[in-house]
């Protein structure tokens, strides 16, 4: 009698081939961030989402509706990997400066669009820069693409441009340039408008690539936003989103940038994924493009993410007084803030975690081997419920507390 071999008899882990790259990018901090998220007890201040309120639910229904009503076989078929040509051609029409639809590139989400930059315009051993600390994602996609990542020190003002040009000078040669410039993630800094010139004139100088991720741009509710770094060269990729928008779940987001590298990223989407859901993009090309909708949209987002913003800073003032310091936003969706001396958001966040809260360490943000983020977390307003902002800080308050009294027990050393 032959016996029945079953899938454990045949294979064990050690006979399946890996190229390591699992392990190269690391574990996923994101993963596990939205995994703390769907803890009832716990009151989230981690994860980057945008508040499940702000979803135009109704919208995006008759949109669906009608679509499927009027355009349902073509809607639900294979589609141009490039993307849906109104779509592309609205995006186009919005960039701030003259861009023809074929300049525009369709992906799932801005993180596809990243991930796809980072290995046309670059490859394994070339030189990307990155602010430290940066976007968590962005670390993850260039790692994947086995590049060498430079993190270069930021601050308030967003990457330090000086820094980079003084590396420059010494001999580093990027093809790549990645920025958040509009409330970076995690810091919520805005690259100030003399950065900006500079990086633009650096880019033109030594030949590199400025990859401009833009999700939070929209989200300003004070204060002037610099020029877009796409009037300032021509060597820009602006990445877009409508996830913090419309909605995360429709993964509909882009890249526009020199008609040659569009071209490029499309050839190596296609061996991906093909295209970019059909219905998702007609979805939110009826939503975006429906008369009066996008503006007053936008400015109900501002309103709440502003009065979250300002009643989490206000709550983080009142109970942990000069135990965090940290500047107030004036848009995105987060808040960076540090610890007083000898503070670690490591060793704090499990102690949070027990007392129902939860935050990113800003160690998760690292890039290189420069001056560490312990001392730093990041505090995100925009998910949770405006009236459970104060008790996420009383709850933070409280293991902060309990982290320095034990400090003070194990004393020095």
């Amino acid at each position: 009698m032959v016996k029945s071999l079953t899938t454990a008899d045949r294979f064990s882990p050690a006979d399946i081939p890996s190229s390591g790259l699992a392990a190269r990018i690391g574990s996923s901090a994101i993963r596990d961030l939205l995994a703390l998220t769907e803890r009832p007890d716990v009151l989230s201040l981690a994860g980057g989402m945008p508040s499940p309120a702000s979803f135009p639910v109704d919208a995006i229904a008759l949109a669906a509706a009608t679509i499927l009503d009027q355009e349902g076989p073509d809607a639900l078929q294979y589609a141009p990997t490039e993307g849906f040509a109104p779509l592309r051609s609205w995006i186009a029409a919005r960039h701030p400066v003259t861009a023809d639809p074929d300049q525009v590139l369709i992906t799932n989400g801005s993180q596809q669009a990243l991930e796809l930059a980072a290995r046309v315009a670059s490859g394994p051993g070339d030189a990307v820069v990155m602010s430290d600390p940066g976007y968590i994602g962005a670390i993850q996609a260039f790692r994947s693409a086995g590049v060498e990542l430079v993190g270069i020190p930021g601050d308030r003002g967003g990457l330090r441009v000086d820094l980079l040009a003084d590396r420059l000078a010494g001999g580093l040669r990027p093809r790549l340039v990645y920025v958040v410039a509009n409330f970076d993630n995690p810091t919520g800094a805005t690259l100030t408008a003399e950065r900006r010139h500079e990086l633009a004139r650096l880019a033109d100088r030594y030949g590199f690539v400025i990859l401009d991720d833009d999700p939070y741009g929209q989200l300003r509710w004070a204060g002037e936003a610099p020029a877009p770094l796409a009037t300032l060269t021509d060597r820009v990729v602006t990445l877009g989103t409508t996830s913090k928008v419309l909605s995360p779940g429709l993964r509909v987001g882009w890249a526009v940038g020199p008609r040659t590298l569009v071209r490029e990223l499309a050839v190596v989407k296609q061996s991906a994924d093909l295209h970019t859901s059909s219905l998702s993009q007609r979805i939110a090309h009826e939503v975006l493009t429906r008369p009066g909708f996008l503006e007053h949209h936008l400015d109900r987002l501002r309103d709440s993410y502003k009065r979250h913003g300002r009643a989490l800073a206000e709550a983080l003032r009142c109970h942990l007084g000069g135990r965090l310091t940290f500047e107030e936003p004036d848009g995105g969706m987060f808040i960076w803030g540090r610890l007083r001396e000898g503070g670690d958001a490591s060793v704090l966040l499990p102690m949070a975690v027990e007392r129902g809260v939860a935050f990113v360490p800003g160690a998760a943000f690292q890039v290189g081997a420069g001056p560490d983020h312990r001392s730093w977390l990041r505090l995100s307003f925009a998910t949770a419920e405006a009236a459970d902002l104060g008790e996420a800080a009383r709850r933070l308050a409280r293991a902060v507390a309990s982290m320095e009294a034990d400090v003070l027990e194990l004393g020095p050393g």
